[in-house]
């Protein structure tokens, strides 16, 4: 019998059809000045697309401490996670305007949890369900939806960008098969 769901060597077909999609999508340009990563349509179509992909990888990230806040039970098989989708964050925020300004130093938050606010704003709370199967169950839908958004984009980005958003899609479907693997419990 076969098993259903995401699996260990569907997750990797999946990135690994990302990647391809991704040296396709990259390899060809049209010569109307749109395609020149200088040029301001393309700067502000970038950073447009970066501030769909921040909000994306936002959201999944109040998902997650909605989560962690409800069941800190689960604090062990989420945390590190949770982390991860930080870190997406952080590196789809736009570069800083000006390279020649020094970087302004950065209050350090707390190793194991930075709050949301640090990382991207405020939002409206998830609900949450009672029940951590629940929860995590939806936090792995989160997850897929969150994937699925940056592939989609990544089409549409420049080669940076489209590099960046294939590997937050590849790791959200990895996080999404980590969350449903030990689901059932």
């Amino acid at each position: 019998m076969r098993r259903t769901g995401t699996t260990r060597r569907g997750a990797l077909l999946a990135a690994g059809a990302t990647a391809g999609g991704l040296l396709t999508a990259c390899s060809g340009g049209d010569d109307d000045g749109a395609d020149d990563p200088g040029s301001a349509a393309a700067v502000r179509a970038e950073k447009a697309l970066r501030v769909r992909s921040t909000r994306t990888s936002r959201e999944l990230l109040r998902q997650y401490d909605a989560v962690l806040e409800l069941h800190p039970d689960q604090a062990t098989r989420l945390t590190p996670l949770r982390d991860s989708v930080a870190l997406h964050v952080t590196s789809l925020s736009p570069p800083p305007p000006e390279k020649d300004k020094p970087a302004k130093p950065t209050p350090s938050a707390s190793p194991d949890r930075a709050p949301v606010g640090d990382v991207g704003g405020a939002g409206p709370t998830p609900l949450v369900p009672a029940d951590p199967g629940k929860a995590v169950r939806e936090l792995a839908a989160a997850e897929r939806r969150s994937a699925d958004a940056h592939a989609e984009a990544l089409v549409h980005a420049p080669p940076e960008l489209a590099r960046l958003l294939a590997s937050l899609a590849a790791a959200g479907a990895a996080h999404a098969y980590l969350l449903t693997k030990g689901s059932s419990s």
